[in-house]
């Protein structure tokens, strides 16, 4: 081997050659300042829809995004043919930072985080209230998620005709979580859609529920059929007399210049393996403060617990307490339970 001195000339250094022919790759990349602004609508195997200004627009991930995941309602910078022609292609080189998250696991011990809808204003929670029955557990673990990535939940109960709400309404009282109770006559004459548009007006909501509940069915009535043509709906397939929605949608709501509809597929369970109570907790401005006195990592439900003293001193109502420690105590047991 060759062993060069302290004092080498540049024609004593051997290069390899360019196999390719190429130039060398460079760690540089181009900070696309022209980029245009546009939000993810749905993504479909490797391709997004995304709306730029008022055009529907074709993309892809670009390469130096690595594996960072672009999602339903991320606000991205795009470059290349923004026509929105057929047959073409942009391609998203950033997503911008996120101001709301709503993930999920698959269960309490799947460690893989699943991020369902970015910058979402709130999240509302469909449920009937018979056929199928209300699961409680359910509703609890989508308000935790709620309120860990940031979003302001909102109760959807249907089916009004086939049983009562206020069992399952006394149950959230203490957490004055706006709801709309709708029966099925409401939604086929239009009024329960009336009161279910505005508490949407102007807000980004995400919709859940688990099948049957009738989510993608009131979804369909807040947002008419040629809206969801224009934003490239493909994602809805007709089964057994219902629509059933296989991936996240983003939809304009009608009659609104700056609401959205995020109708998501239907869960079976929401795993809250990812969830840390320190954040659950700013949804409970009341008790906050008294987590000074915790501590730390404090799961708010344990006998050294500051919260304790906090509401006998009278500063919160002890049912807010209660609930916020059923909410947490959630992602310890089983849906069923």
């Amino acid at each position: 081997m060759r062993r060069y001195g302290k004092h080498t000339d540049e024609d004593d250094i051997r290069s390899r050659p360019n196999r390719k022919g190429n130039r060398p790759r460079t760690h540089i990349r181009p900070k696309h300042e022209d980029a245009a602004e546009g939000m993810i609508l749905t993504v479909d195997r490797g391709r997004l829809t995304v709306l730029v200004e008022d055009r529907v627009v074709m993309a892809m991930k670009a390469r130096e995004l690595g594996r960072k995941a672009a999602i339903v309602g991320d606000r991205v910078a795009l470059v290349g043919d923004l026509t929105g022609t057929k047959d073409t292609l942009a391609r998203i080189v950033r997503i911008e930072a996120r101001t709301s998250v709503l993930r999920r696991t698959a269960d309490d011990d799947d460690p893989y985080e699943r991020v369902v809808v970015a910058n979402a204003d709130q999240l509302a929670i469909v449920t009937a209230l018979a056929d199928p029955e209300p699961r409680p557990r359910l509703i609890d673990r989508c308000l935790v998620a709620a309120f860990d990535g940031g979003l302001t939940p909102l109760l959807v109960l249907t089916k009004s005709d086939l049983a009562p709400p206020d069992k399952l309404l006394e149950l959230y009282g203490d957490l004055d979580i706006p709801y709309v109770v709708t029966s099925r006559e409401e939604l086929e004459n239009g009024t329960a859609v009336a009161r279910v548009r505005e508490q949407l007006d102007g807000k980004i909501t995400a919709f859940v529920g688990h099948s049957g509940v009738g989510k993608t069915t009131l979804v369909n009535a807040l947002v008419p059929e040629e809206r969801r043509r224009s934003t490239g709906h493909v994602n809805a397939v007709t089964g057994r007399g219902r629509h059933t929605t296989t991936s996240a949608l983003a939809l304009p709501l009608a009659d609104s210049d700056d609401g959205w509809v995020i109708d998501t597929p239907g869960v079976r369970s929401f795993g809250l393996h990812h969830v840390d109570p320190s954040r659950v907790i700013h949804a409970f401005p009341d008790l906050e403060p008294g987590t000074e006195g915790c501590p730390r990592a404090c799961s708010h439900d344990e006998p050294d617990c500051a919260l304790d003293a906090w509401v006998a001193e009278g500063h919160a109502d002890p049912a807010r307490l209660y609930s916020l420690r059923r909410l947490l105590a959630t992602r310890e047991r089983t849906e069923g339970d």
